[in-house]
This record gives structure tokens, sequence and C-alpha cells, in this order.
């Protein structure tokens, strides 16, 4: 069947501007408007005294202090996640271009492995509870999703199957075709649906006074969004399926949706003193 409509790419530059060598992206901005905003977010959780009950939680002091450890995590475990688990061959190749982040190259999963390290290497060093802080930073990352997921959109990268779907979207540099949206599906996913399922849980239930359920939560719902959106992604090209429908990104998220459900279920049966201790 043709497709009776397809919407036009918009015409965005992914650079917002340059000045002599210096050159602001929208992947860049999206990571600082993300980063802050989560930042924000969580202080505003923990300064909420009726969402807490008593419990032991970080300052928001604490929180200005654990936003540069948690940026750093991001980056970095990012960018080695990418090389590690996308395309090792060419790195090992070129180990001098392993770090070289402004070329692109960036992977969720290592973002997500490098701010566990940060979180349990400042909640070691400040004396907090690991797990509340992992509960913090899991209600705030879909913010980050979001924006990170709207500039691959902007970049025309990471783009979806071909389909005949009236939304369906002719990306530059994909060929003629055109294809599902896949990242906006991710931005709404992994961004906005995951943030209303935790805010919901941490106001409505109030389970951060259950510390590691909302962590827990938010690795099954990540990895549930990302496995149904890379049904709809076209994956990258030097990798392929892995087998069948499986993809490279539904390898990584299997054990984040397994992980997220016994965090859960151990965080829910844990009694409110041990929660405390």
């Amino acid at each position: 069947m043709p497709t009776v409509f397809v919407l036009p790419f918009p015409a965005i530059d992914p650079v917002i501007f340059e000045i002599g060598p210096f050159a602001l992206r929208w992947y860049a901005l999206a990571y600082i408007v993300g980063i802050i905003l989560a930042w924000r977010y969580m202080r505003t959780l923990v300064r909420n005294d009726r969402l807490w009950a008593g419990l032991q939680r970080p300052t928001p002091v604490d929180l200005d202090d654990f936003v540069l450890w948690g940026t750093f995590g991001i980056i970095i475990g990012g960018r080695l996640g990418y090389v590690l688990f996308y395309n090792p061959s060419y790195y090992f190749a070129n180990p001098g271009e392993a770090l070289a982040v402004w070329t692109g190259g960036m992977s969720f999963h290592g973002g997500f492995a490098g701010t566990v390290i940060a979180i349990f290497l400042f909640a070691w060093r400040r004396g907090l509870s690991v797990w509340t802080l992992f509960d913090l930073a899991g209600c705030a990352a879909p913010i980050g999703l979001f924006f990170g997921r709207i500039a691959n959109f902007i970049n025309a990268e990471l783009w979806g199957r071909t389909t005949d779907v009236p939304w369906a979207v002719v990306f530059p540099g994909a060929g003629p075709e055109p294809r599902h949206p896949s990242q906006i599906y991710e931005a709404a996913l992994e961004g906005v649906v995951l943030f209303l399922v935790l805010r919901l849980l941490s106001h409505r239930f109030k389970l951060l006074e259950k510390p590691g359920f909302l962590a827990g939560a938010f690795a099954f719902g990540y990895g549930v969004g990302r496995s149904f959106a890379e049904l709809y992604r076209v994956p990258d090209a030097h990798i392929g399926y892995l087998s069948g429908f499986l993809t490279m990104g539904i390898l990584l998220s299997l054990p984040m949706i397994l992980g997220g459900i016994a965090l859960m279920v151990w965080a829910a049966r844990r009694s409110n003193r041990e929660a405390r201790n």
C-alpha cells in the first residue's frame, strides 16, 4: 500500500551556532539542559518532606556536589560503552579516538553503568544511602533521556525501519523511503511516559520510603521501553541484528529488566527499620 502522507523532515541545523573553532550543537545542549533539569528535580524531591516519612536523604547541597560526579559518569561511561558495545574493532584500531566525544557516539547503557559507579563512590564518600541516591537519579533520568532522543531526531540519526504509517518521515541520509521516527518513540517512552510513571510512584504511592524500589522501576521501565522501540529502529549498520529481531539495544536492556524486577521485589520486602539503617 502506498504511503498516503509523509511528514517532511524539519530542516534544523545540528549546529546551533559557531564562533571560530567552537560550535554548540543541539546534542551537546540536550546533555547540558537534561543534566541541569534533572539536578533541579532531584533537589525538589529531597526538599519535599511528605515524600520521605522521616527517612534520611541527601541534602540539596549534597546534590549540588553530586551533579559533577554524575556528569562525569554519564559522559565517560556513555562514550566507553559505545566504544566497547557498538564499535570495538574500529576503536581498538584507532585508540586515540576512543574519548573523542565530539565526533558522536554515546551509549545509554554505558552512561548508566558510569552513573552507577559514580553513585556508589559518592554515597560511600559522603556516608549516604546508595539506594536512596539511586532512587533520586532514577526519578530524574527520564528528563535527560527525553532531550537526548529529541537531539537524535534533530541530528537525523538512529532512524527507524521503513513503514507506510501516516506519520512516517523521510530522513536525510537514510534513502528515499519513509521511516518510523523511532527517536520520537523513544523520547515518549523513555522520557515522558517513564517520568510520569515514576512521578506517580514517588508522589502518590510514596515509594521513596522504600529505598531501591524506584531505581528498580526505572531500570525495568527503561528496559521495556527501549526494547519496544528497538522493534521499530534500524540497528547500527556495522552490527545489524544479532539473531532474528534481537538487537544490541535489546540484549543490553534485558539485564536491566531482570535486575529492575529483582530490585523492586527486594525493596518492597524490606522492613521500614531495615530501610532506615
